[in-house]
């Protein structure tokens, strides 16, 4: 008797939970996804791949103040759309309200559907760093999204640190740079910058 309570009990929460999620959906337009394909990218290393892959997501009309959304190590842009992040930045009179901001979230090197190597380089893939990662983002926003000055650089824990390169690298692109979850020291293996 007891068990049946305890499936009672965990059908009734879940029913309740699933009846609730369409009012956790945020309040801010739909997300647009992109690819933007750079010819010729040279790392840091002085390797050269003919073709890389920058993917990324945009949230808002591109008239508004554009503001950059890094993601963390193992994420992609689209993760930071998660109602937890989004739905409490994004929906209106929140922090990044959609009526005022185009967010722009890309995919880094490595990570969700940008060029990685993983698409078959495997090992014979260039050698790649966070500088690599933050000047694809860069030219992604400048040269592909035709975008000149940034209202706001925000980067979660790997994006935190990219958040700190781009504050050093590009502070006039910028009005400011919010680093999260990360201390502007350097790290070891392919993070290391």
């Amino acid at each position: 008797m007891k068990r049946i309570k305890v499936l009672t009990w965990a059908m009734w929460s879940l029913a309740c939970t699933l009846t609730a999620l369409p009012g956790l959906a945020a309040d801010y337009p739909a997300p647009q996804e992109g690819s933007w394909v750079v010819r010729d990218f040279r790392f840091h290393t002085g390797e050269v791949l003919p073709e890389l892959r920058l993917h990324y997501t945009t949230v808002g009309a591109p008239t508004g103040a554009p503001v950059l959304i890094l993601h963390g190590t193992t994420g992609s842009g689209a993760g930071m759309l998660t109602p937890a992040f989004a739905g409490e930045l994004f929906g209106p009179g929140q922090a990044l309200d959609a009526s005022h901001y185009y967010r722009i979230l890309p995919d880094g090197i490595g990570t969700g559907q940008s060029s990685k190597p993983s698409d078959g380089l495997r090992a014979r893939f260039p050698q790649y760093h966070y500088d690599d990662m933050v000047e694809a983002h860069y030219r992604l926003v400048t040269e592909h999204l035709g975008v000149r000055h940034l209202r706001l650089v925000l980067g979660w824990s790997m994006g935190g640190m990219h958040t700190w390169l781009w504050a050093q690298k590009y502070p006039d692109v910028m009005d400011v740079a919010v680093p999260m979850a990360s201390v502007p020291t350097e790290m070891s293996g392919r993070n290391m910058s």
